[in-house]
């Protein structure tokens, strides 16, 4: 394999991909980039065997080259040194060279590097995708629903499937469900799709999906999304981005939502979180997070929390509507100012059914996200 190619390019491919190479491969082949060349296309492949992501380079664009190849072949080189390398050669065109038993020479200027690549036939094969049904959604939407649900995703992974975010397409209608049991987050998008096209219990890791919201491109291009039996493709310009779906049933989270509440509340989205954002100093030093909200008579809320050491922090806030019995309630604020700082309504309904029963929160702007923050039981 022989090819001069654009450094820009090839570095722009290879942060792209990067993130798939294992940190900490089992085979040292999975902690490398496969580069495959032709006269059409350069293509640089990462896998860790959970994600799966491939780049392409054309080599001639609208009469501009981005590659210049003399010889097609394939090679496997180790991420974490190609990564490095590449982001400070020298020059605007890099050399690479691969000979016997995979011994690549990159030039750039100057500098020479010497390298040893891996057998390209033992990369992982990536996943065939059957392309029947595709949904297609724009970059900044798929991205805004990411945002707004892995928040609630768990981080433990005694129960792995809590690590994910749900997906679930039902009637044109898509909808995320993350929770890790102490929290909920739920967004939902009317999709352009054929109505009978419907799937459950697809489960990606909320890890996974931060990865593909950092690749999704800035404009606001139209993302292809490919749903198979235990993989997820995501074709975007000119990356693909597989996932597995993780395994397992995804808990019924409907039964936790009540519809009636015994006290309602809409607040001012950045006057409330302000206020709790103070509040949450003081519990932060407690190491409990807890933060206390009351319905004072006068149409007033108060927030407070309290540290035995430093003291305690009391603010009082003017509910825009209020109803239903008096309310004291503590919660963790950490979890709070998680929600408030995703939710992009400028007010917000807040529902309660009791001191120990679940927060609901909605944005007054629209209907299509909802959260869930379990109280503490504390006394208020």
């Amino acid at each position: 394999m022989k090819l001069t190619i654009s450094k820009n390019k090839l570095n722009d491919a290879i942060q792209q991909v990067a993130k798939a190479a294992s940190t900490r491969p089992a085979i040292p082949i999975l902690g490398g980039i496969k580069i495959d060349v032709n006269h059409q296309f350069v293509t640089l492949t990462a896998s860790d065997t959970d994600i799966s992501i491939q780049s392409f380079i054309t080599v001639e664009q609208e009469d501009i080259i981005n590659a210049q190849v003399e010889k097609p072949g394939s090679v496997v080189l180790p991420a974490k040194f190609f990564v490095e390398i590449v982001k400070k050669l020298p020059s605007e065109e890099v050399s690479i060279e691969v000979g016997a038993q995979y011994q690549t020479i990159i030039r750039s200027g100057s500098t020479e590097i010497q390298m040893v690549g891996l057998d390209p036939e033992e990369f992982p094969i990536l996943p065939s995708i059957e392309q029947d049904d595709i949904l297609q959604i724009p970059g900044d939407l798929i991205r805004s629903m990411i945002r707004q649900t892995v928040l609630a995703a768990s981080t433990s992974e005694q129960t792995p499937i809590l690590t994910g975010v749900l997906w679930r397409l039902h009637e044109s209608e898509l909808k995320f469900i993350a929770t890790d049991r102490h929290r909920l987050a739920s967004r939902t998008t009317k999709v352009d799709v054929d109505s009978n096209y419907n799937f459950s219990n697809i489960v990606i890791s909320a890890k996974t999906l931060n990865e593909l919201s950092r690749l999704i491109p800035d404009q606001n291009t139209l993302i292809d999304i490919v749903v198979a039996d235990n993989q997820v493709l995501f074709k975007m310009d000119n990356v693909l981005f597989y996932t597995r779906i993780l395994d397992g049933t995804y808990p019924d989270t409907s039964k936790i939502i009540p519809n009636v509440f015994e006290t309602e509340l809409v607040l001012d989205t950045k006057k409330v979180m302000d206020a709790i954002d103070r509040a949450y100093l003081m519990s932060r030093e407690e190491k409990t997070n807890i933060v206390r909200l009351a319905t004072m008579e006068d149409g007033q809320i108060e927030i407070s929390s309290s540290s035995t050491e430093l003291g305690r922090v009391t603010e009082q806030l003017e509910a825009k509507e209020m109803k239903g019995d008096p309310l004291r309630i503590a919660f963790n604020s950490k979890y709070m100012l998680d929600v408030l700082k995703v939710i992009d309504s400028e007010q917000l309904f807040f529902g309660f059914t009791g001191p120990m029963r679940p927060i609901i929160i909605r944005p007054m702007d629209h209907d299509f996200s909802m959260y869930v923050i379990l109280p503490y039981r504390t006394t208020v």
